[in-house]
């Protein structure tokens, strides 16, 4: 019990701190991601307005028919294309990327890797 509580705590200080660098401007929103075990989330922010521009998730149909699984790195990378294909429709090009609590690394980074090859800025 104590041990969840404690890595809770921490992700929460992780949060608030990489947050705290990071605001979603019009000309440069937000590129907020989320996972779970067996989804991941990728939104894009208008901090300003408190509005959400684009979102992509491995619960969107479109991607659930081309995926398997949501919550591995086929996913992540399939989320990171559609969110950056949405956001340049948008007409979008720069985004700063908030990584929330989650380390750089695994899903987190393919799905920025792939947002980047499609061609998203950050």
């Amino acid at each position: 019990m104590d041990h969840s509580r404690t890595i809770l705590r921490q992700r929460m200080r992780r949060r608030h701190r990489v947050r705290r660098a990071i605001r979603g401007t019009t000309d440069r929103p937000r590129l907020s991601v989320f996972r779970t075990h067996k989804h991941i989330y990728a939104q894009i922010i208008d901090d300003s307005t408190g509005s959400t521009l684009v979102s992509a998730s491995s619960m969107d149909k479109q991607i659930r028919d081309a995926v398997t699984f949501g919550g591995n790195k086929q996913a992540a990378e399939a989320i990171g294309r559609v969110v950056a294909e949405r956001a340049q429709a948008a007409g979008l090009k720069k985004v700063c990327f908030d990584r929330g609590e989650f380390h750089y690394h695994g899903r987190v980074a393919a799905l920025a890797d792939a947002a980047r090859a499609a061609g998203l800025e950050f």
